[in-house]
């Protein structure tokens, strides 16, 4: 890492065999609770996959394990719909079952449907486009996040389409590289961040930027958890 000059990668990092496939979402869940308990007594756990319900298992564990939590939501959307398609567990309710266990702070929401009013505490509720007229909006998000344990999760669409195309459910107006690092780096540094997750990337065939995109993310946070 050249900010850093540091090779994080010293660390030590170790991947674990993909779990799956479920035969339905409440074994997801399970599953990936299940899998998060394992290891997080002794390990810094993160999560990677595909739609952004796999997080709600390991947030579940870490909850668990650390008693006091808050978690970072970085998204395009809130997530918050109580049920969708039939399921409490369908990636548009995420947010809403974590709410009922942990505290959060979403950051980057530019996208909600009429439901999801009401569901969330707007003072934890940063709107790109507030943001974006806001030179504190770090230290404003920062200072919502009211346990010394914090959990992030990353849905990729936070992320400006013309950075990261690769995901599901794009949305214009998202945040942009530095601007992202700048508020995980300072996250890292005044909070103790006990896990995270990173969900939702769609790679194609065409642009192969945004697959490296969401791996140096990855890794970065791995340096501010370590190297900082």
């Amino acid at each position: 890492d050249i900010e850093y000059d540091t090779e994080f990668y010293t660390v030590g990092i170790h991947t674990l065999n993909p779990i799956g496939p479920f035969a339905s979402p409440e074994e997801m869940v399970q599953k990936g609770y299940e899998e998060t308990k394992k290891h997080i007594s002794n390990k810094f756990i993160i999560t990677l996959g595909g739609e952004h319900s796999i997080s709600y298992g390991p947030i579940k564990a870490h909850v668990e394990e650390y008693k006091t939590l808050s978690v970072l939501h970085l998204d395009a959307h809130s997530d918050l719909r109580d049920e969708y398609e039939g399921s409490k567990y369908n990636h548009a309710c995420v947010m809403a079952r974590v709410k009922e266990i942990a505290p959060i702070v979403h950051v980057g929401i530019r996208s909600q449907c009429i439901e999801e009013q009401g569901n969330f505490s707007r003072k934890n509720m940063f709107y790109a486009h507030e943001i974006r007229q806001n030179k504190n909006w770090i230290e404003d998000v920062i200072s919502r996040l009211k346990t010394k344990n914090v959990y992030i999760s990353i849905d990729l669409d936070v992320l400006d389409p013309s950075i990261m195309p690769s995901t599901g459910t794009p949305e214009p107006g998202g945040l942009f590289w530095y601007e992202t690092l700048e508020l995980l780096e300072e996250t890292f540094k005044r909070r103790n961040v006990v896990g995270f997750d990173v969900v939702e990337l769609c790679p194609n065939d065409i642009n192969k930027a945004p697959n490296f995109l969401a791996a140096k993310l990855i890794y970065k946070m791995i340096g501010y958890k370590f190297f900082m």
